[in-house]
């Protein structure tokens, strides 16, 4: 019983030890995804005030107006998230883009819905979980006491 007690004990530690590099390499995953999304949307300014007026069919916006909040939700809140910097905040701003984007493209495949649920999830987890240690946020505020887990005897 001690041998898997120690064992648990010891993975455990080790998840510890690694969930500030998963949620780094989640926040950059995610910065990369949006972060292209909205340069794609400036890049072709054009196509995007059409997609917005024929495609997209975001409730209660004019186009334009949300053509600009997609667009600028999609180059911002990726770079505080990357960063690590109001990381809820980001995470809860990426999580509204991403509902949105489900929500007011009708032809979205199933392959593509996959895709934003897959977004979805990994924001969340950045939103309950905290962005982590190697973050702004991680950097700047003081560290808690050595563990929040007890120690077993």
């Amino acid at each position: 019983m001690k041998l898997i007690s120690s064992l648990l004990r010891r993975l455990d530690d080790l998840a510890i030890a690694l969930q500030p590099l998963f949620s780094l390499a989640v926040r950059f995953y995610l910065f990369r995804v949006f972060f292209l999304s909205g340069l794609t949307k400036l890049r072709s300014w054009n196509s995007t005030l059409y997609l917005f007026s024929n495609e997209y069919h975001v409730p209660v916006l004019p186009p334009p107006v949300a053509a600009v909040m997609g667009a600028g939700g999609e180059l911002i809140f990726p770079i505080l998230l990357l960063l690590g910097w109001q990381g809820r905040f980001a995470a809860a701003g990426l999580f509204v883009v991403n509902l949105v984007a489900v929500l007011s493209y009708p032809g979205l495949e199933p392959v593509m819905i996959k895709d934003h649920i897959l977004w979805a999830v990994l924001i969340a987890y950045l939103f309950f979980h905290g962005v982590g240690r190697w973050s702004m946020q991680g950097f700047f505020q003081p560290r808690k006491a050595a563990s929040t887990r007890p120690k077993q005897a």
